[in-house]
């Protein structure tokens, strides 16, 4: 790990003057730029402590949403009463991910700005990672890629996004306000985190001064039809070879009024496609309903080897996860 300058800030605002600077990071739980401080990975010459400033608070906002401050612990998230009763989705989410101790560390800002966790990524044995050194090309590709990207990839990249978190706030159409020296702005979740493309070092289009300050989730009438599923190769502390996070609003008929699908472990961004949500509108969430919205989410997936089984594997995924949320869910 090289040396760095370490800086507590009292105040956002001399955290977000201290951003400002060249080559500084922000660090709360630290649970995943520790590592890849420690692989060399990621070589800042600041670290901007921000775990004690005052946004560690969960709020109801006047429309009847949440608002999760960025400094609020996962583990805290998962176990808030409005959470579990509005949102809980997002709580199945958030225990889903890690273990206790990491969940008791890791933040809700933190949890948005991971890295990607590809093996090619992290280990600079291997030569050609464009996401780590741009330009040097993707080992992925031509390499052992089980857990790699079906979805919107490129020739650049084909690492998945890890987070289980983001998949649920995708699917319930989360807001990122994000704060800097210059101002603030608010980001759809949607358009927060990035395809590769040709840029794969870049993950979402938060700006190098820029904090997550919080997330904003929009009132929800489906905390009694929600449902997060994630299928990994062990039971505990794996990350997703596909998950899929689904929150459906239903009449008195049963009919989907709305619906939130989302799929994880599949694309370089949680992935959410409109026309997956369309094809649930207005019908009852059955076995025909859920084909026509897996269709419309796993269109144009395409394998490279290892990975081909999970096109099949997401597509009986998102039936089964539709299904359990047709059924109804507790928490």
């Amino acid at each position: 790990m090289d040396a760095f300058l370490y800086e507590r800030p009292a105040s956002l605002d001399e955290a977000l003057r201290l951003m400002a600077q060249p080559s500084a990071k922000a660090i709360a739980g630290g649970s995943n730029l520790i590592d890849l401080m420690k692989g060399g990975i990621e070589r800042p010459c600041k670290l901007i402590d921000v775990s004690r400033l005052p946004w560690d608070q969960v709020e109801t906002l006047p429309d009847g949403g949440l608002r999760l401050g960025a400094g609020v612990r996962n583990s805290d998230a998962a176990d808030h009463p409005e959470v579990r009763s509005n949102y809980p989705l997002l709580s199945r989410a958030l225990l889903a991910g890690a273990t206790q101790q990491l969940r008791n560390m890791a933040t809700v800002g933190g949890n948005l700005l991971q890295r990607t966790r590809c093996h090619y990524f992290y280990d600079d044995g291997f030569r050609h990672c464009n996401k780590r050194e741009p330009g040097s090309g993707c080992d992925a590709l031509q390499g052992f890629n089980r857990q790699h990207a079906i979805l919107g990839q490129s020739e650049h990249c084909i690492a998945t996004n890890p987070s289980d978190m983001a998949v649920a706030l995708a699917a319930l159409r989360a807001r990122v306000l994000l704060r800097s020296a210059r101002g603030e702005r608010t980001l759809d979740i949607g358009d927060f985190h990035r395809l590769p493309g040709d840029r794969p070092e870049r993950d979402s289009e938060i700006e190098p001064d820029e904090l997550v300050v919080a997330v904003e989730l929009p009132p929800s009438n489906a905390a009694g039809h929600s449902q997060y599923l994630k299928i990994r190769d062990r039971a505990s502390y794996a990350f997703a070879l596909v998950s899929v996070a689904v929150a459906l609003e239903l009449d008195e008929a049963g009919r989907v009024t709305r619906a939130g699908l989302a799929l994880g472990g599949v694309a370089h961004k949680p992935w959410r496609v409109e026309a997956a949500e369309a094809a649930l509108a207005g019908r009852l969430p059955d076995d025909a309903a859920a084909n026509d919205a897996a269709d419309a989410l796993l269109a144009g997936a395409r394998g490279h080897g290892d990975n081909d089984f999970k096109i099949e594997l997401a597509r009986r995924a998102v039936r089964r996860a539709i299904a359990r949320a047709a059924r109804g869910s507790t928490l």
